[in-house]
């Protein structure tokens, strides 16, 4: 199960690096090209003396192939004790390609929990070729993901079963094995990885892109974040609104929702996106799930319900289909346009209805989680959601609040709200566990630089224009997100794509790739209201 809404990624992108080449050597040669990683001229204006160390280091690259230099940054490991323990952030740089270079461009592809390394590996599916010949395009794995001091908190068997346990519990039994699932998972968080855990929120990862910035020599930073993403490039102009250069923050998050909000949000996006999915599904003549509306959802709604009191069976006769894993089946595809991801999931829940076989939906739950065939697990993603969201929005719920809320989830979504309901106690048994492991002291989801939850508006005042991108059918970071995100920026601009895909730049639209385009090459933001089509 995972705490809080879902995952908000760059799924296309996930999907296109499950195919790409082994990702680059860490130990390779330095690098035969320019540095370009003197530190920024103004680096410790504004700053504690104490964090002075870390903004003028001198960042060492080295080739790690294909024309990649990784390198590893340094940040402190909570910032209200800048002297004391330290973690080691991953980076990857495709270097510009041609000679007019304007700068770094700053790469997070979402999650929380989804590596910046891996995707900026994937450059040139990650910006036209017109921004690569300007800027340096950067990932970073941010803090406790990937290859920057990862949290570890269960071993690749455990987390199979933590991700299939059941996340829509009927009674007190089911809520008790809800809650041990998750203690079991604070456990392992607090052996593996305790020190780490309590500052891994998106506040801290805001200051540590600060540090990146000023060790890549920018002046302001030039950042380019996608779903989840947002929320870290919000914070940031909202901490450092004089630093900010040119900001695309695509498929947005509104820090300002707490997370009951932000599941019925998504809860919404999806109901909207299997709309689409069914109008498409019903002008096919052979829709799996019937022939109106209403019957679609209760037959959606049955699977579901038949999964969790008997789990489908699939090609592997160990991992039965459950209903949480279902879920994941169903959601992957309608992150994806129509060509890509309604027709298989048209012939996997045919698949599932006809012949009871949860092979194929197990495929895609698989990818999805990020899950390959032979059981291991690429990155740590899994177990970074749930503790990012649940220290970004340490709100509580007792089971019975959680169950009072039921019906204002499935009110919103009969098919996904279920899902989405338990979020705030989810959360609540993750801080018991952590609390009970002497995780944290006695508010372990508190970060030593997160803020007030809900997070009051971020205005960045005096910032130079944020470009925010919104879909209007967005599944996983409602439109509305975008809206709302854009008109709290003090210098906010919105671009909308009419559309139903997760995140708008580099899906198929050359009237917002060339918006984007203009902004991050010229500055030049669109006028108030453009909308592009799809």
């Amino acid at each position: 199960m995972r705490l809080r809404a879902l995952a908000g990624l760059a799924v296309a992108a996930v999907v296109a690096a499950a195919g790409c080449s082994a990702e680059p050597a860490r130990d390779g040669q330095p690098a035969d090209v320019p540095d370009r990683s003197t530190p920024a001229p103004d680096a410790t204006e504004g700053i504690d003396p104490e964090l002075a160390q870390f903004y003028t280091q001198e960042l060492e690259w080295r080739d790690c192939g294909e024309g990649y230099q990784c390198s590893t940054a340094t940040v402190p490991v909570d910032y209200a004790d800048p002297g004391g323990d330290t973690l080691e952030l991953a980076l990857l740089r495709a270097p510009a390609t041609g000679d007019q270079r304007l700068g770094s461009l700053l790469v997070n592809p979402g999650g929380p929990g989804a590596s910046g390394v891996e995707y900026a590996q994937l450059a040139g599916s990650v910006v036209t070729e017109q921004v690569r010949e300007r800027y340096d395009i950067v990932g970073f794995d941010p803090r406790g993901v990937a290859e920057s001091t990862p949290v570890d908190c269960v071993d690749d068997a455990e987390l199979d079963e933590y991700l299939a346990a059941d996340a829509t519990p009927d009674d007190d039994a089911e809520i008790t094995e809800m809650e041990e699932s998750i203690h079991d998972l604070a456990a392992g968080c607090a052996t593996n990885s305790g020190e780490l855990v309590p500052h891994i929120g998106t506040a801290d990862v805001a200051r540590d892109l600060d540090v990146l910035r000023a060790a890549l020599g920018d002046e302001k930073l030039n950042y380019l974040g996608k779903s989840y993403g947002t929320f870290i490039g919000a914070l940031y102009a909202d901490q450092f609104p004089d630093r900010v250069g040119r900001l695309v923050l695509d498929g947005a998050i509104d820090p300002t929702l707490s997370g009951d909000d932000l599941g019925l949000g998504q809860a919404r996006g999806f109901e909207r996106a299997l709309s689409a999915f069914l109008t498409w599904c019903f002008d096919q003549g052979d829709c799996a799930l019937g022939s109106s509306e209403d019957e679609a959802r209760a037959t959606l709604a049955g699977l579901l319900q038949q999964a969790d009191q008997q789990p489908l069976v699939t090609d592997d006769e160990n991992r039965p289909l459950t209903e949480s894993l279902a879920f994941y089946g169903i959601v992957l595809p309608l992150y994806l346009t129509a060509d890509e991801g309604y027709e298989p999931l048209n012939e996997a829940l045919d698949l599932a209805l006809t012949e009871g076989d949860g092979t194929l939906l197990m495929t895609f739950a698989d990818l999805y989680l990020e899950r390959n065939s032979d059981g291991t697990y690429n990155g740590n993603a899994n177990e970074v959601i749930s503790l990012v969201n649940c220290m970004d929005h340490p709100e509580s719920a007792t089971a019975d609040e959680a169950r009072a809320a039921l019906s204002e989830f499935t009110a919103v979504s009969q098919v996904f709200g279920p899902f989405l309901a338990w979020g705030g106690f989810g959360c609540s048994a993750l801080a018991d566990g952590l609390a009970e492991a002497d995780v944290g002291g006695d508010d372990p989801t508190a970060t030593s630089t997160a803020p007030p939850a809900p997070h009051p508006p971020v205005t960045a005042p005096g910032a130079d224009p944020i470009l925010v991108v919104g879909t209007t059918g967005d599944p996983a970071t409602p439109y509305e997100w975008a809206q709302s995100l854009s008109e709290q920026l003090s210098s906010g601009v919105l671009l909308t794509y009419d559309s139903t895909v997760h995140t708008a730049y580099l899906a198929g639209s050359s009237c917002i790739d060339d918006a984007v385009d203009a902004y991050l090459l010229a500055g030049t933001v669109p006028d108030e209201g453009s909308t592009c089509a799809a």
